[in-house]
């Protein structure tokens, strides 16, 4: 096994604790099987050492390379995932007596059945309430509350508080209760309670812990970066005073927040649990070439939580070649160009930040002909019931008989949400289908609704009826018609048990209807696109989000709809914070280190501004730095963060002469600026200008090393300002 300086220091390690910092693509996995097979082959016993791995795929892809490599007839130690642990805690617990029997709710049907009992208990007598509260979306927004709950070993009231869950969903902390009572009384337990039970127990009791310490001598755990807080609370009880703990993963990649991650738990936290380690960087990556990792150090540079590390390319690694570009066109034409040179379209993946963003690029490709496949087959264009019920709007303007049909109807009743149980709406649709008028006042249809849903959905049938008189007009003027009609976004922020999910649903409609605008001239096309009932294609090119990448590489990537407010995603109702960015940048780093030849970033023009993030990778000076090293010019090269690039260089042993773009100089780059003490400007910021007062950032636009800001000021009003020119103060610690 070959093995770099780096990787070779870390097998090596000696007594205590180690954190590893391994940037994207640095054979981690094959540096921790090293590692144990050392350990092994220095006499410890196999029984002593614990490998912990982030989910079972992991696991498995661990444990079929250290058979592989270990000598014939050695016993392997145990490799597992932090559910397994709890799972075997757990049985142990309950033999000896200390935690109950339950069974585990292993089906999704289970899960979902006590969530809407809890649901129901939370809600009962408010039936107005409760209809809302038992849709799928809100449901599972509720699953998530109680899983984080527990992932944060914290009560209920406090989390509620300190997240934003969305309107109508001030039932999650007594419904947490509700289901804790649910399950204790019918013996039953859910995944997280794999972790969650075992470990509340552990921690009131020192002698039980006593019990199960002492029998580890080192715990390796693979991406560290991303557990939570109840994991790393049972790490340390299990480790104990005589375990050695090493720590392997990259803050950077830390891209679960919403699971309970957090950049810090590798950082800080780490140092705060098992004392100060020994520090083992891993930064040459085997993924990439060097314009990648140049351009992967400078769009993760301005991030203040991040270890002090870069990433190097390995000298055999391909030649990356890295772009940017604009709109769909620009995707259909790199694709052909790749597949054209012998490439197989199954080597690509076409990245997204949401799934609302997957179905523009799939009407692409459709369109174009392109075959393609999801990673979940349920977020097909055709299969989204948000679409499905505005093609199904823009079928019945161009043919009116539709009125006649209770399913097509149905769905038309039900996307958006009017906040009415589908069997109401079931029973409405085949009325209005036979009768095609609307109940009268007191029909028993319409009894117990409040006034404000009979006349939403008495709204909604008369927009049905004038849609057919509508036909001639274009499908996108047609949807933006539908949409305000129906008052379709405030309908979905409302629908939506988190603020997140809202605004990726009225994202979607904005797609549709940019969509709809491609295909003015032929409605009938863009009517037959949305319901194209595509599979899966094994020979076509993968779609899928940056979360769903995460560990992954294709030899050509395209990451998709790169803009601002998409991606970094934010939006005037919910602005981002300096946490929230640098969550952002992290999630772009990941999305754009997991090519290996070829990178595209598209972002979609118009009225959409491309993402800072593209900037801020400075990509442009990264192929031109590429370029240089081959010809050796005679002058510098101007490059926008010298600092930055001359580290890099200088860490491969490379010479290279730099220097700041004579046009940028004394204005802070993406890279380099915040280090250099030039103010940082972020959205929610308080700042003083010595003119206007004390104000409050609400929008970032532009250039990030120059940008333009928006401030509202106490007492001057909504101001556009120059940030580097504008005599302003940040003051620190504050933020709205």
């Amino acid at each position: 096994m070959r093995l770099t300086e780096q990787q070779r220091a870390v097998v090596a390690h000696g007594t205590g604790h180690a954190r590893v910092a391994a940037v994207a693509g640095a054979g981690k996995t094959t540096t921790m099987v090293a590692r144990v097979l050392h350990l092994l082959a220095n006499g410890v016993a196999p029984a002593r050492i614990l490998v912990l791995m982030f989910n079972r795929a992991a696991r498995e892809d661990f444990t079929t390379k250290l058979s592989r490599l270990a000598p014939a007839g050695q016993q392997l130690p145990d490799v597992r995932t932090f559910h397994s642990i709890g799972h075997r805690l757990t049985q142990t617990l309950t033999r000896w007596g200390t935690l109950a029997p339950r069974q585990l709710l292993s089906h999704e049907w289970q899960r979902e059945r006590l969530l809407r009992q809890a649901t129901q208990q939370a809600l009962y007598g408010n039936d107005a309430a409760l209809e809302a509260a038992l849709e799928v979306e809100r449901l599972e927004a509720l699953g998530h509350f109680c899983e984080l709950v527990k992932a944060e070993m914290v009560a209920p009231d406090e989390l509620y508080a300190r997240l934003e869950f969305g309107a109508d969903t001030e039932h999650f902390v007594a419904a947490f209760e509700h289901c804790e009572t649910l399950l204790e009384d019918h013996a039953m337990m859910t995944y997280a309670d794999l972790l969650y039970r075992p470990l509340r127990a552990l921690e009131k009791d020192a002698r039980l812990r006593a019990r199960v310490q002492g029998f580890l001598d080192h715990v390796i755990i693979d991406e560290y970066q991303d557990i939570n807080l109840a994991q790393q609370r049972l790490l340390a009880i299990l480790a104990g005073d005589r375990a050695a703990v090493m720590a392997v993963g990259d803050a950077n990649q830390c891209i679960y927040e919403w699971r309970g991650a957090r950049p810090d738990t590798m950082l800080e936290d780490f140092t705060a649990t098992f004392g100060t380690p020994r520090d083992y960087p891993l930064s040459m990556t085997f993924r990439h070439g060097h314009v990648l990792a140049l351009a992967a150090n400078h769009a993760i540079a301005a991030n203040l939580r991040r270890p002090d590390q870069l990433c190097l390319a390995a000298p055999d690694n391909p030649d990356t070649r890295m772009d940017v570009g604009q709109g769909g066109a620009k995707l259909v034409e790199a694709l052909e160009q790749w597949h054209s040179a012998g490439r197989s379209l199954n080597e690509a993946c076409i990245l997204v930040r949401s799934w609302a963003l997957s179905v523009s690029v799939q009407l692409q490709l459709l369109r174009a002909g392109i075959p393609f496949r999801l990673s979940r087959e349920d977020r097909f264009v055709f299969r989204l019931p948000l679409v499905q019920g505005l093609a199904g709007y823009l079928q019945l303007a161009r043919h009116a008989g539709l009125l006649r049909d209770p399913q097509h109807l149905l769905i038309l009743l039900t996307q958006p949400t009017p906040f009415v149980a589908r069997e109401r709406l079931t029973l409405l649709a085949q009325r209005l289908a036979d009768t095609q008028c609307w109940p009268e006042r007191h029909d028993s249809l319409l009894a117990d609704l409040k006034p404000i849903q009979r006349r939403n959905l008495k709204r909604r049938w008369e927009l049905l009826c004038e849609l057919p008189r509508l036909a001639n007009w274009p499908p996108a003027k047609l949807l933006e018609h539908v949409v305000e009609r129906l008052e379709a976004e405030k309908v979905l922020k409302r629908a939506a048990a988190r603020r997140e999910k809202g605004e990726e649903d009225v994202r979607l409609l904005d797609v549709l209807i940019e969509q709809a605008a491609e295909l003015a001239h032929d409605p009938e096309a863009f009517i037959a696109l949305l319901g194209s009932p595509v599979e899966n294609r094994k020979d076509g090119v993968l779609i899928t989000t940056v979360h769903g990448a995460k560990g992954l590489e294709w030899p050509w990537v395209a990451l998709w709809s790169t803009n601002e407010e998409d991606f970094p995603h934010y939006s005037r109702d919910n602005p981002l914070d300096g946490t929230r960015l640098e969550e952002e940048r992290r999630l772009f780093y990941v999305a754009i280190t997991r090519a290996r030849e070829r990178l595209w970033i598209l972002h979609d023009g118009g009225e959409h501004r491309p993402s800072r993030f593209i900037a801020e990778t400075a990509w442009q000076d990264c192929q031109a730095v590429v370029e240089a090293l081959q010809t050796s010019p005679d002058e510098p090269l101007e490059v926008t963060s010298p600092v930055l690039v001359e580290r890099y260089l200088a860490s491969l042993e490379y010479r290279l002469p730099v220097r700041a773009v004579s046009s940028t100089a004394g204005v802070a780059t993406p890279a380099e600026g915040y280090a250099m003490g030039v103010p940082r400007f972020d959205v929610g910021q308080r700042i003083r200008h010595s003119v206007f007062g004390e104000g409050e950032i609400q929008v970032i636009e532009g250039d990030p090393a120059n940008p333009v800001i928006e401030v509202r000021f106490a007492h001057a009003g909504k101001r556009r300002l120059i940030a580097l020119r504008a005599p302003l103060e940040i003051l620190e610690g504050e933020r709205a």
